[in-house]
């Protein structure tokens, strides 16, 4: 599971820009396009932005590894 399309797609389907995001985090818009790009992402980060856009990255992680195992 790639974390940063996770991100992107949460934010568009809440209907954010990436500036309103960037804005949030206190981040640039290129640093936000970073994240988006990346398939991993510090935990302490995740945690902030899983508190930003409401939604529960972590459980989203969680299922897709117990789904893999399976």
């Amino acid at each position: 599971m790639h974390i940063g399309n996770l991100i992107q797609e949460e934010l568009k389907r809440q209907g954010r820009s990436g500036t309103w995001f960037a804005e949030q985090l206190f981040y640039t818009r290129p640093h936000i396009y970073k994240i988006f790009s990346k398939a991993t992402i510090d935990t302490g980060l995740l945690q902030r932005i899983s508190r930003i856009l409401n939604h529960d990255f972590f459980q989203d992680l969680s299922n897709d590894d117990n789904t893999q195992q399976v």
